[in-house]
C-alpha cells in the first residue's frame, strides 16, 4: 500500500458515484472518530482539502445528512447507502475521505487507527488539553486469514485493557 498517492480514484459500493481526489497528506491521515454518528458508521477517514475532490459520476445520486449543530456536512450514495465523505466540522475546509472507498485501499490495510474524541467536540471545548485521541483500533490478521478477510481486530484505549472483537 502506497502511503502517499498523488491522485487516486474513489467509488461507492455500487459505483454510481465516482470521485477523484488528491490527499492531504496521503494515508497517513487516517483515523476514526467515536461521536455518535462516526461510532455507528465505523469508517476509517482520510483527509482531503475542499478543492481536491472532484466528483467526476454521480453527483445526483449524492445524498447530504446532518445533524446537531448542522454544520458537517456528510454525503453517502442514495442507491447502495455508502458514505463517501464529509466536510468536517472540525476543520471546514477540509473533506474527510471514507479510505474504504479509495481503489485498492481496505481498511485492514491499517495495523493502527487513531480515534478522534469526539464525544466531547473540540469546537465545543476550545480550553480542552490533551491531544484529542481517545485510543486507538488495531487490526492483527488471524493466522487462518488466507482470503484476506478480518478474523479479529484489537480495540484498546488509554484506562481499558485490550479486548478481542470477532467479526
Amino acid at each position: 500500500m502506497d502511503s502517499k498517492p498523488e491522485q487516486i480514484q474513489g467509488a461507492c459500493h455500487c459505483g454510481s458515484v465516482r470521485f477523484l481526489v488528491r490527499l492531504a497528506d496521503g494515508l497517513d491521515t487516517a483515523r476514526r472518530c467515536n461521536c455518535s454518528y462516526c461510532s455507528m458508521r465505523g469508517a476509517i477517514a482520510v483527509s482531503a482539502a475542499l478543492q481536491d475532490i472532484e466528483i467526476t459520476a454521480g453527483a445526483e445520486w449524492l445524498t447530504l445528512y446532518q445533524f446537531n449543530t448542522m454544520q458537517a456536512k456528510h454525503y453517502f450514495c442514495s442507491k447502495c447507502g455508502i458514505y463517501t465523505h464529509h466536510q468536517r466540522r472540525s476543520d471546514p475546509g477540509q473533506y474527510g475521505i471514507n479510505a474504504a472507498c479509495l481503489e485498492g485501499i481496505s481498511p485492514f490495510d491499517f495495523s493502527e487507527v487513531p480515534v478522534n474524541e469526539g464525544r466531547i467536540h473540540p469546537r465545543d471545548n476550545p480550553v480542552r488539553k490533551g491531544s484529542g485521541i481517545a485510543g486507538y483500533l488495531r487490526y492483527f490478521p488471524g493466522m487462518d486469514n488466507e482470503a484476506g478477510s478480518p478474523d479479529s481486530m484489537k480495540v484498546d484505549a488509554p484506562g481499558r485493557p485490550e479486548r478481542d472483537v470477532q467479526t
